[in-house]
């Protein structure tokens, strides 16, 4: 698509646009294409980042220009067309998008907003009504909820209207009352209100999913942590649930206590007796919890309790419980609570905020709007056509390239689009009534057509992302040449490895001698006392043969490692060869080693003892004839003015 935002818009947004255009002239070209004056100060930056000895200018003009012939020679070979290059560089575009199209400062907001609850706990009393069947009968509940909250500000007692008016069933037992309730158990927007609203005062009506709540806030503290306990539970009878039914579940609770009292082990017992199923597995032992978690009795006799220290019998609605404290931490660090806040923002609705929020400020610098006479043209052809039915969203519909909505200067999304998201089998209770639920879901398709045309046109607008994706674009294509034009030939040339070593053995010589050989490392002692036995038996056997051998005789049961290596670079072959200390096997599941056939020498005998080397000089020689004839197949050109201001500008 063509880009034509506005100037101002874009200025707003932190995008590139023409007066920033302007600002970034072309330093050199390649290949007849631009190279801006942005992605070279992006790339040379990040590369001062990385280096101890600071690289000038000049010195890293010469790799740059090289870099980009490499690239320009990649896509000349048509690297870039590539199906699986392609892809990738498709998935990474998708993955880097979501900054961009995500509102940071404002889930950066909540976070520190959830965090901040984490650290206090909020003592609220509760008032529910239920939710209505759709948004008629919802806002006269909302009203009759503002009717109860003006009654409470005008001194009715808020625990009375609790009984009269709430369908809460936990009324019967605490008229409202929740006592304190920490962060991340509660619906959010129950949670906000909450923690927002002060102390003493009545929130405005709260709409969750579960109802429509006012809350009043009686108190703040902060918060205690999480303890992590184990316990004994015996539970009271399901039904008829007396006094003596009460007695003898204590009677029983009490033998156990005097049992621990008497020096028994707590975990033991609880594994025999308590009838909390999930925890008697585990020795009674629960999960780490705080404050609001757990029936208050049993809550408040945990963090009462003294680490290792044995509660007396403690009754809940339950049953008697007899708890043991094991450990307690505090509230954590942000740091650490993150990754916790993190999996409760992604479960309600703040996982969608950062990314409306964004998109609001997107389709405000768009100057986005929705085509106010749309209601009048879908009534004037639901009129022609009768009623709203199948035929009439196909053939009307589906045809139509009537505007739903403007954005950007003259992009027009058209009535089409909406088709496919429309219900063909409902029912209207009139013209009316269907025009009101065309209309309202133009929203969300300028929402999700802008969004994509704001993805694709971001790489021309924003310098950030343009470079971003350059430099992984280019990354990719860079790999791919370079394996097939150097490391490639240089790995699969073994003839040209052994002639440039056998020519330029000086070279490659050692400052100290090495053991070349194969170590072995075993399952067992007994199955390296078995290998020891056997290596006499090849003699001057070929070591390949040998190696050969061994494998079939004692499969997975050994490992054998080839090795070239001088005193000190491995404590293992320095015990084996040189007469090191012992020191513990690397491998895994190989604990015992030793050498199977080696001997040490002073100097390289042939090129495998010193293929690294010989490979890394081979490579940049290939490496350095590519680079000459890149630059006599490619023109360069650099301007020189814009390259002095650089220089003066990082010298």
């Amino acid at each position: 698509m063509k880009l034509k935002y506005f100037i101002s818009a874009l200025v707003v947004a932190g995008l590139a646009c023409g007066a920033y255009a302007a600002k970034d002239p072309v330093l050199m070209k390649i290949n007849n294409k631009d190279v801006k004056v942005s992605e070279f100060e992006y790339l040379y930056k990040k590369n001062l980042e990385q280096q101890v000895n600071k690289e000038s200018i000049d010195e890293y003009v010469e790799r740059f220009v090289n870099y980009k012939l490499k690239v320009a020679e990649a896509e000349r070979l048509g690297y870039d067309t590539l199906p699986r290059i392609k892809a990738e560089l498709e998935g990474y575009k998708n993955d880097m998008l979501s900054p961009y199209l995500t509102d940071t400062e404002l889930k950066e907001r909540l976070v520190n907003e959830a965090y901040d609850r984490m650290t206090k706990n909020v003592n609220v009393s509760h008032l529910m009504l239920a939710r209505g069947r759709d948004d008629a009968e919802n806002a006269k509940q909302i009203a009759k909820m503002d009717s109860i909250r003006t009654c409470i500000l005008n001194g009715e007692n808020f625990n009375d209207l609790v009984m009269k008016y709430s369908v809460d069933r936990s009324k019967v037992n605490n008229k409202g009352e929740y006592g304190f309730i920490t962060s991340g158990v509660f619906p959010y927007a129950f949670e906000y209100a909450a923690f927002n609203t002060p102390v003493g005062s009545i929130s405005q009506p709260v709409v969750t999913d579960y109802g429509i709540h006012l809350i009043k806030v009686n108190g703040v503290r902060p918060d205690e942590g999480q303890v992590e306990v184990g316990h004994i539970l015996l539970l009271f009878p399901r039904e008829n649930v007396t006094d003596s039914a009460k007695l003898a579940v204590k009677t029983r609770i009490d033998s156990i206590y005097n049992c621990l009292k008497a020096g028994e082990e707590f975990e033991a017992l609880a594994k025999k007796y308590s009838q909390d199923p999930g925890s008697a597995r585990n020795e009674g032992k629960l999960p780490f919890f705080g404050r609001g978690r757990m029936v208050k009795p049993f809550e408040d006799a945990s963090f009462a309790l003294k680490e290792g220290e044995i509660s007396e019998p403690i009754e809940t609605r339950y049953g008697y419980h007899i708890i043991k404290k094991y450990s307690h931490k505090p509230v954590p660090t942000l740091e650490e609570a993150r990754p916790t806040i993190d999996l409760m923002m992604k479960a309600d609705e703040r996982s969608t905020m950062p990314a409306d929020s964004k998109m609001k400020q997107i389709m405000s610098q768009l100057n986005y709007k929705a085509n106010d006479k749309l209601g009048d043209y879908l009534k004037s052809e639901l009129a022609k056509h009768g009623s709203y039915d199948s035929t009439f969203v196909t053939d009307v519909v589906a045809k139509s390239d009537y505007p739903i909505c403007t954005f950007d200067t003259n992009q027009k999304l058209p009535l089409s689009l909406m088709a496919k998201m429309l219900n063909t089998k409902a029912k209207f209770a009139s013209n009316d009534v269907a025009v009101a639920s065309l209309v309202g879901n133009v929203d969300k398709i300028a929402r999700k057509e802008i969004s994509r045309y704001y993805a694709d046109n971001l790489i021309e607008l924003n310098s950030d992302y343009r470079n971003l994706m350059n430099e992984y674009r280019e990354g990719t294509l860079l790999f791919e040449v370079m394996n097939h034009e150097v490391w490639n030939k240089a790995k699969n040339d073994e003839e040209a490895l052994v002639q440039r070593f056998n020519s330029n053995r000086s070279k490659y010589q050692w400052d100290a001698p090495h053991f070349k050989g194969i170590m072995v490392c075993a399952k067992n002692d007994s199955i390296m006392n078995e290998v020891m036995a056997t290596i006499p038996q090849f003699n001057n056997e070929p070591e390949d043969t040998i190696t050969t051998a061994m494998n079939k005789k004692f499969g997975r049961n050994i490992r054998m490692v080839r090795v070239v290596t001088k005193q000190g670079e491995n404590a293992m072959v320095d015990h084996i060869a040189f007469g090191g200390k012992e020191v513990e096997s690397i491998y895994v599941g190989y604990p015992v080693y030793g050498k199977l056939f080696g001997r040490i020498i002073s100097q390289p005998e042939e090129m495998s003892d010193v293929k690294g080397l010989v490979s890394s000089d081979y490579q940049d020689d290939l490496e350095e004839q590519w680079i000459e004839g890149l630059h006599k197949r490619y023109k360069v050109s650099v301007d020189k003015k814009q390259l002095k201001l650089l220089k003066a500008k990082y010298k």
